[in-house]
């Protein structure tokens, strides 16, 4: 069917910290403007976000929601995006098809910080973004305190739209610092104007002066206006509210309570008067009015009835049933509402939709019938938590891979590997609850219930001393040709990181040349388990002598004297375990840094130093070495210690002998088959 004709569309992502009610904003706003014809409740699992059914048994959300609706003429699509950090990659890679951002957050001064790298995001890429404060009936601290905590972590200098009338259970409605007309809130009806209250009219103006003081920052013409003491008119304040929320150069910001519908109609007229059009943007992002067709895709759903989704902001041109996008062609356009689609014929620039079965599509993908130029796209999050993961039942293990393969279509930042140390299936994601949400699909999707467990650390092996001449024979008759070998070998450490190094002194062809590769295998193939039952690494192995029989002795042979040789005199060369060395980046702010620097040597960890973070007013970076065998819960105590901001990136630095208490840990585990 084809869309209503309307004047203009704006694409609005809800975002902010877990807890804050951007799914409750999403529900009053489809309500309000009439979109669904009862509002849904998180808490009875029936909203139009959140309804898969890993959403509903967590009661948040796990990954972006597409709902649209009509206000003023105009169609809104809004992306109700994940709150939590373990799915910040959903939100980022929704954040870049946008026009603006509305950034929910609860007025409590405490939890502001969560907002800091939200923020940082939407600056970097000069999204345009307004603070909507929810909750406002449940406010302990005052809206001037709240401001404040506010502007110690944007960027970009705020600008209250709004100042309330009453606080916490005790608010009854808001002055519009624009107009200066005060309004009082009812239950699910528009708020009506009331006289403005003589005992905030000094406050008012203050806030509204403010106001005014910061877009004058932009504006020459409205700072003389100031200094010559004369009230702009509100159409100036508009214009320059619009045209400096478009640059990302201020952040509005207004109150409400989602819950009760109260300040979702100012929100909704903010984001009409003052949120840039599609065109505006695009242009920003370098787009052009071509009619070549250009989308980006935003999100990727992997659905059990539909197949494949692929969610896209469409850029420019107009998109057709069938179209052929990077050579694969269209199996339909949709516009979606929560899990329900809409099939359209077509899709204008400026429009989000849906398009099925694309496939070979990534997330981040830009899709075009010709060649254009590639979009940006939000790099992939570093992986931070893992669990190695097993079928429950064996003869789903060749089902694993392709599922695992949808998986990561649906869900880019979580990674998962086949370990080739300790041979286990390892998925890797952002924290505990996002490998949980991983699970759950592949037991409801695909069928595959998983078992999970740690998992193991690849220890290597080394040695500290050296053995010389020792002797390996290996012989063996049984009726026709036997089999003969004799070697003597010299083994000896090498520094760490130099890996291993085979050669030979032979003189006098006591061992002939063509059996010398035998040895050198035999050698090889030993130190893939050495005697603490670990990869050896660090080890300089000599042939020296040996002999032969004319007959008997085959390069089989001596690849197993050369076996028995190394099997004896590993054991003769002090043996000592070696366990992997990360070097890891945590970001942090700076208030948290000093509990960071006591969790990293809890960890046996080594401190090598810290620096401010670039480009991050107020966060630093801690650089440390730390054991892989302590990285396990590193981001679910980092996160705790940090109100949930804190992060890390890691690679693999060294090997590193174990200190003796914990390698008898380790080695007695194994003895024991743990």
């Amino acid at each position: 069917m084809n869309e209503k004709v309307l004047s203009g569309s704006r694409n609005v992502a809800i975002v902010g910290p877990y807890l804050s009610g951007k799914t409750t904003v999403l529900e009053s706003i489809l309500s309000v403007t009439g979109a669904t014809s009862r509002k849904g409740k998180v808490t009875d699992k029936n909203t139009v976000g959140d309804a898969t059914p890993e959403a509903r048994d967590r009661q948040m959300s796990v990954e972006v929601n597409a709902a649209s609706t009509e206000y003023s003429g105009i169609c809104f699509t809004f992306l109700d995006c994940p709150g939590s950090v373990e799915f910040a990659q959903e939100t980022y890679h929704a954040l870049m098809g946008i026009d603006a951002a509305i950034v929910v957050c609860e007025p409590d001064c405490s939890r502001v910080l969560t907002l800091a790298p939200l923020f940082q995001f939407l600056d970097d890429w000069q999204i345009p973004h307004l603070v909507f404060i929810n909750k406002m009936d449940r406010c302990h601290d005052s809206f001037a305190d709240i401001l404040q905590a506010l502007k110690a972590v944007s960027s970009r200098p705020l600008v209250p739209h709004q100042y309330p009338i009453g606080q916490g259970e005790q608010l009854r409605g808001f002055i519009d610092l624009i107009s200066e007309q005060a309004y009082q809130y009812h239950p699910n009806a528009p708020a009506d104007p009331i006289p403005l209250p003589e005992d905030l009219r000094e406050a008012e103006h203050t806030a509204r002066a403010e106001m005014l003081e910061t877009l004058a920052d932009f504006d020459d013409h409205l700072l003389e206006e100031l200094l010559e003491d004369i009230d702009p008119p509100q159409e100036e304040i508009l214009q320059d509210l619009k045209l400096e929320l478009g640059a990302d150069l201020i952040v509005p910001v207004l109150i409400g309570i989602a819950e009760q519908d109260f300040g979702i109609r100012p929100l909704l007229e903010t984001l009409l008067r003052e949120s840039p059009e599609p065109a505006t943007t695009a242009e920003r992002r370098g787009m052009t009015a071509s009619s070549t067709p250009v989308a980006q895709v935003l999100k990727t759903y992997c659905t059990q009835q539909g197949g494949k989704l692929s969610l896209v902001r469409v850029w420019q041109g107009t998109l057709t049933d069938g179209i052929v996008l990077n050579g694969v062609r269209t199996g339909g356009i949709y516009r979606l509402m929560g899990q329900q689609q809409l099939a359209l014929t077509q899709a204008a620039a400026g429009s989000i939709v849906a398009l099925a079965r694309m496939e070979g599509i990534k997330t981040g993908d830009t899709l075009s019938p010709d060649a254009v130029k590639t979009l940006p796209k939000t790099e992939r999050l570093e992986p931070v938590y893992a669990l190695a993961i097993t079928p429950e039942k064996r003869s789903d293990e060749v089902k694993l891979s392709g599922a695992l393969t949808k998986l990561l279509e649906e869900d880019p930042s979580l990674i998962w590997e086949q370990h080739g140390d300790t041979h286990e299936v390892i998925l890797w994601g952002q924290g505990e609850i996002h490998l949980q949400v991983a699970l759950d699909r592949l037991r409801r999707k695909y069928g595959l219930p998983m078992s999970t467990h740690l998992p193991q650390i690849p220890y290597k092996e080394t040695i500290r001393g050296s053995a010389s001449a020792i002797h390996g024979r290996y012989k063996r008759q049984t009726g026709g040709h036997g089999q003969f070998g004799d070697v003597y070998l010299d083994i000896q450490p090498l520094a760490r990181g130099e890996g291993f190094n085979f050669k030979e002194t032979i003189v006098g062809g006591v061992v002939p040349r063509q059996y010398i590769p035998g040895v050198e295998l035999g050698v090889r193939e030993s130190l893939v388990h050495g005697p603490l039952g670990f990869p050896v690494v660090d080890v300089a192995v000599t042939l020296t002598n040996g002999s032969y029989h004319t007959v008997d002795s085959s390069e089989q042979a001596f690849k197993q004297a050369a076996r028995l040789a190394m099997q004896e005199g590993m054991a003769k060369c002090q043996p000592s375990l070696l366990e992997p060395i990360l070097a890891i980046t945590i970001s942090v702010p700076t208030e948290f840094t000093s509990n960071v620097l006591r969790l990293v040597n809890g960890h046996r960890g080594q401190v090598l130093g810290y620096e401010a973070k670039p480009n991050w007013r107020g966060w630093d970076e801690v650089q440390v070495h730390l054991p892989q065998a302590e990285m396990h819960n590193l981001i679910v105590e980092l996160r705790s210690l940090t109100m949930g901001v804190g992060t890390f990136r890691w690679q693999f630095d060294h090997l590193q002998e174990v200190p003796d208490k914990v390698a008898e840990r380790v080695l007695a585990k194994v003895g024991n088959g743990g």
